[in-house]
């Protein structure tokens, strides 16, 4: 069974506080007609904190789209591979015991990937699988896990080493005055997170079942209109409802392993905003309590896009962890849109379990089981 093992999350060292971002409105937009409604909205996010790459002098600063993507690759190849470290440390593994990476990022743009930079620097093999995610948004930690998850059942012996990587904070459009826009300049944060998946050995949440959810007719609910100035974030008024479209998933998708989505024992989801979490109480039928960890992510980090959901999990270790075989769920959700979405059980006993020497890498010359 692969175990999803602790991750580890690094931030930037720049940090703005949501009264800083609340005067920079009042004072960047002072006769924006709906700039109450986007300050009170701000205000209602719940985010206290954000982390972002730069100091916020030159965050408000658009050099360009060449320029921006440039401070992309330099800021992700300085930060990511200490994180990466990290993550294998604790899932007491090393470069060579990697058969897939898996890099996630919507929010800017290399190739070849930025896998291929890790394998060249880190000590991966150079057989190591690559495998880009770049255009399910918020949604992407949550197939990251379900992809490791697959490859881990194709080939048993199999470790995936996922990492996200987002720097929303480069995507800010300083002529983009809609209210949906100037919300997200006060609710997204930059954030990296890393994490292994072992098909063998590890602690963690044991990884049972994993699947997708479409909402049809939402595509252009969550998007990025791509123009001279890079990524344009567009946001529609209906996203914060979408709970009631997507609980009822996370409820069939328990089912299928008669499990009650109302009584679980852990809950990791990506916290977009509170509505999100509200919604999910109200539609689930749970305590607000249950949802804390996402919370928690949500009122330090802000909406950290493909991160979050690796942030709650670290701080569901921090805790501690529940019992022994406790069952939870995680879920992402971005545009589409779309839910990634796996259950699992906690897994606090096993071992390290390293792989034997001389074993056979997954692919090299043993096919995959039926």
């Amino acid at each position: 069974m692969a175990t999803l093992c602790r991750p580890a999350i690094a931030v930037p060292e720049h940090v703005i506080t949501r009264e800083q971002t609340l005067d920079l409105a009042r004072e960047l937009h002072a006769d924006h007609p709906q700039l109450e409604l986007a300050l009170r909205l701000i205000a209602n996010t719940g985010v206290q904190t954000r982390h972002l790459v730069q100091p916020i002098e030159d965050t408000l600063r658009h050099p360009g789209l060449t320029a921006r993507n440039a401070l992309y690759e330099a800021e992700a190849k300085a930060r990511v591979p200490e994180a990466a470290r990290r993550a294998l440390a604790f899932a007491e593994l090393s470069p060579q015991d990697i058969d897939m990476i898996i890099y996630v990022s919507c929010t800017g743009f290399m190739m070849p990937s930025m896998t291929a930079w890790l394998i060249n620097t880190m000590g991966f093999r150079p057989q190591t699988r690559q495998l880009p995610i770049a255009q399910l948004g918020c949604a992407a930690g949550g197939a990251a896990i379900n992809r490791a998850h697959d490859f881990c059942t194709a080939y048993p012996q199999a470790n995936v080493l996922i990492l996200c990587c987002e720097f929303c904070s480069l995507c800010y459009q300083p002529t983009d005055l809609a209210v949906g826009n100037l919300l997200s300049n006060g609710l997204f944060g930059d954030g990296i997170a890393a994490a292994v998946v072992r098909g063998q050995g590890g602690n963690g949440v044991e990884l049972h079942h994993n699947a997708s959810h479409l909402v049809p007719d939402t595509e252009e609910w969550i998007s990025y209109a791509v123009r001279d100035t890079g990524f344009h974030f567009l946001l529609d008024k209906r996203v914060p409802g979408t709970m009631a479209d997507l609980a009822p998933a996370l409820r069939e998708m328990a089912e299928l392993r008669d499990w009650d989505v109302s009584g679980l024992d852990f809950y990791i989801v990506h916290a977009g905003g509170p509505r999100i979490l509200d919604d999910l109480c109200t539609h689930l039928n749970l305590p607000p309590k249950m949802f804390r960890y996402s919370r928690a992510t949500l009122t330090e980090r802000g909406n950290i896009a493909s991160a979050v959901v690796f942030d709650a999990l670290e701080r569901l270790f921090d805790e501690g962890g529940p019992d022994h075989a406790a069952q939870g769920i995680i879920a992402g959700f971005g545009p589409g849109i779309t839910a990634e979405i796996a259950l699992g059980t906690w897994n606090a006993a096993k071992g390290p379990d390293q792989r034997p020497a001389g074993r056979l890498r997954a692919g090299q010359t043993q096919a995959a089981p039926a």
